[in-house]
């Protein structure tokens, strides 16, 4: 099973997050019309790997968004709208879905989030798909792509730096432009990103 379920700290225990990576997807046009439609058997954070940096970058956007999800301050529909809006910089909500977000006839490498609540609280008569071998199910059914794993140096062959560059504002950053080493400043665009990200919700 390609699907990885994520332990992070200060995430209660009532939220199960999973994670799955897939290259070379060809179905992006039906998955994006599924979203728009507010298809709740699709209640996902579709993400396009291209402007994803790390699993740090990543994992970041989904600890902001659980979090707005606990202090009941959601501006989006649910927590994976959230999370692809927590990537952002500013609160431009649909700058975040067109640069993040997945895009019909163009994203073509996809990151994919769910965020399971299993407390008492959840409605029962909700769709939402409960266990990790359903999940994983329904995602490799409906997601015509290549399941890869979710790793740094999976998530390096997709990363478009121009867009990510532009989005995080690191072009002409001279700290960046004195670095020699790519893998160094790959790290050191990460943690600009990650603090731009960080500063938004100030």
């Amino acid at each position: 099973m390609a699907l990885e379920r994520l332990d992070l700290e200060h995430i209660p225990p009532s939220y199960q997050i999973y994670t799955a990576f897939f290259r070379d997807v060809s179905n992006a046009d039906f998955l994006y019309a599924q979203l728009l439609s507010r298809n709740s058997e699709f209640e996902y954070a579709f993400i396009d790997a291209s402007s994803v940096i790390s699993r740090l970058h990543l994992f970041s956007a989904i600890y902001s968004a659980v979090n707005v999800l606990l202090d009941g301050n959601l501006r989006t529909p649910n927590v994976h709208s959230e999370i692809v809006v927590s990537l952002n910089i500013n609160n431009n909500i649909a700058d975040a879905y067109r640069r993040w977000g997945i895009t019909p006839s163009k994203t073509k490498d996809l990151v994919v989030v769910k965020v399971v609540p299993t407390s008492n609280a959840q409605d029962e008569s909700s769709t939402t798909i409960q266990t990790q071998q359903a999940v994983w199910e329904h995602l490799s059914q409906q997601v015509q792509g290549t399941p890869t794993p979710l790793t740094d140096d999976e998530l390096a062959k997709t990363t478009d730096w121009p867009k990510v560059r532009k989005y995080y504002r690191l072009n002409g950053v001279p700290a960046l432009d004195r670095v020699a080493d790519e893998q160094d400043k790959r790290k050191q665009s990460e943690k600009l990103a990650i603090m731009g990200m960080a500063l938004r919700g100030l």
